[in-house]
């Protein structure tokens, strides 16, 4: 009996399949699918060349993160005037693009009041409309409130380069005419674009405008 206990074949124990080897760079799981954006900025600087007043530089500053839309001007109301918005994003389309954020903002400075306002782009193929708006509620004279409105109409024929129409309905400064119309041309390098307006070029002394912007 010994010796068929020590010759007899063992009895195989159940096992259970090895683990696959992991990666010694494999991540966790973040959630499965969940696209985290990341927060992008813009910083511009537009150089206001008004013929018989003062020249005078309005910067804006603005944060996005997925629906989440922040924004600081600088006289763009008035002159030695800010402003502080919060807005949400909506976007969409294929052939036709459109994203438009509506928007509220505190006006501080020359000018104090609140501001319902937009942005909101318009694209199809080399075509784009673009347009701001606001109404500042004056809150210390009501007959002050005001809608401003900067729009512009472009053509790209290639991607680093567009021209079209410009119109500026504003306050800040005096001007013979409700709404100015004008032109532009512009140029994008990198994250860099720098675009250049005229308006009311019929005028003997027009109005120019240059911006520079950063994205980043």
């Amino acid at each position: 009996m010994v010796v068929g206990l020590l010759t007899a074949p063992a009895v195989s124990q159940p096992t259970t399949p090895d683990a696959p080897p992991i990666a010694a760079d494999a991540q966790p799981p973040t959630g499965g699918d969940l696209e985290i954006k990341p927060w992008s900025f813009s910083l511009s600087a537009s150089t206001y060349m008004v013929p018989d007043d003062r020249e005078y530089i309005q910067p804006t500053f603005t944060a996005d993160h997925d629906w989440l839309h922040l924004e600081a001007r600088y006289n763009y109301e008035a002159v030695e005037t800010g402003s502080l918005w919060a807005g949400y994003n909506f976007s969409g389309g294929e052939q036709f693009k459109w994203q438009i954020t509506p928007m509220l903002g505190g006006v501080f400075g020359e000018t104090d009041g609140i501001a319902p306002g937009y942005e909101a782009t318009l694209s199809w193929w080399k075509l784009e409309l673009y347009s701001e708006g606001e109404y500042v509620i004056d809150l210390n004279n009501s007959a002050e409130s005001f809608f401003y409105n900067w729009s512009e109409l472009t053509l790209s024929p290639v991607e680093w380069f567009r021209f079209g129409l410009v119109g500026q309905r504003t306050r800040l400064y005096d001007s013979d005419r409700d709404i100015q119309r004008g032109f532009l041309v512009g140029f994008t390098v990198d994250k860099v674009d720098i675009c250049g307006y005229v308006l009311d070029p019929d005028d003997d002394n027009p109005t120019f405008v240059l911006t520079v912007e950063l994205s980043f």
